[in-house]
């Protein structure tokens, strides 16, 4: 079954940015449980940010689930790349995204790496970015299945990263990689820019998609923008995928009324089990 996930950034330094709540844990996980959501997908400031004891209480009692976590903030706080030319900052990197995974470990919630995968400079030779790149994610991947979680590659926009756009690029990029446990982010969002045909990736390389964030086509929460999701919605239900849809998307016009316009849309979409949960 696709399971209803809203996100929660916890990162002072980061004033703006595609997330429903940004309240602390203690406020916004029961506001997720009220409305009915499974999951909440957090975006910190680092692994050493957030209490875990305290979390893992306020997810038993609330009986809602870590989806994933969010390692951008090495990248938007610290500046911090795979690819960067610079060997110590690809060090901090891996080193950062490692954290990351063994935070979420704890509540068996794989980690996400995004715009921490970083963009080939017009200086730089793209081929030793992938060399690099690729060094990172084997090493990130084989942490994570020491964990025993999936480390969850995102391909994102073009103008956000020039290294890979589309969910079948990055599909074949995983097949070189040595570990087997990551899998594909599918951002509504990003595939809406990048995908001829979004369902038609879905179709394809289902069998690569660990995690979906569920956002219209201007990051608003679905149903704020034009995406169809229509056909969408049928792909995932043919290749019967299973997973987290969550709402990476911007608290508008309010994070509550984005919460509130989210599960509303996921109920709409994905049926009668949606809204009997």
């Amino acid at each position: 079954m696709i399971k209803s996930c809203v996100t929660i950034a916890r990162a002072p330094e980061i004033k703006t940015g595609p997330w429903i709540y940004r309240e602390d844990f203690e406020i916004s996980i029961p506001k997720a449980k009220a409305l009915g959501y499974d999951a909440v997908e957090l975006f910190t400031s680092s692994a050493d940010s957030v209490d875990p004891e305290k979390l893992e209480a306020l997810s038993r009692s609330n009986e809602i689930e870590i989806a994933a976590v969010g390692t951008g903030a090495g990248k938007v706080v610290r500046g911090l790349t795979l690819i960067d030319p610079n060997p110590a900052v690809r060090k901090d990197a891996v080193m950062f995204i490692a954290e990351m995974i063994d935070f979420g470990s704890r509540f068996n919630a794989p980690a996400i790496i995004g715009s921490m995968q970083g963009f080939v400079g017009a200086d730089q030779d793209r081929e030793r970015a992938l060399d690099w790149l690729t060094e990172g994610l084997n090493a990130l991947g084989n942490r994570a299945a020491n964990q025993g979680v999936k480390l969850i590659y995102e391909p994102l926009n073009r103008y956000e990263t020039n290294l890979f756009n589309t969910i079948g690029d990055a599909a074949g990029f995983l097949q070189t990689l040595d570990p087997d446990n990551i899998t594909l982010l599918a951002d509504l969002f990003h595939m809406n820019i990048e995908e001829p045909d979004i369902a038609g990736a879905i179709r394809e390389h289902a069998d690569c998609i660990g995690h979906l964030h569920f956002a219209d086509s201007n990051r608003r929460p679905v149903g704020g923008g034009h995406i169809d999701m229509t056909e969408i919605v049928t792909a995932l239900n043919d290749v019967a995928w299973n997973g987290y849809a969550s709402a990476e998307a911007f608290p508008y016009p309010d994070p509550d009324t984005a919460a509130e316009q989210t599960i509303r849309a996921y109920r709409e979409c994905f049926g009668a089990a949606a809204r009997n949960r």
